[in-house]
């Protein structure tokens, strides 16, 4: 991700004519986006870093859904 922020960074920076990256050749300016495909493509897949993230969301909401129901029932006993 931070590969596209830089990326963005040079691209502004380029299109604005701001400092020294107003010089740069476009093809430093592409790198960056270049890269980043190149990583999204050929290294986060065959690593399961994509499968990763999904497992960490699903596992988050899941700790979600235990805390609620938790509570809820604890809510229910006090009532009681």
């Amino acid at each position: 991700m931070w590969i596209l922020l830089i990326g963005l960074v040079m691209l502004v920076s380029k299109l604005l004519d701001f400092g020294p990256l107003a010089e740069l050749s476009w093809w430093w300016v592409v790198l960056p986006f270049v890269l980043a495909f190149v990583w999204w493509e050929f290294f986060e897949r065959p690593l399961g870093l994509d499968k990763k993230k999904a497992f960490d969301e699903l596992e988050k909401a899941k700790q979600d859904r235990i805390a609620r129901a938790l509570e809820r029932d604890k809510t229910r006993h006090q009532r009681r």
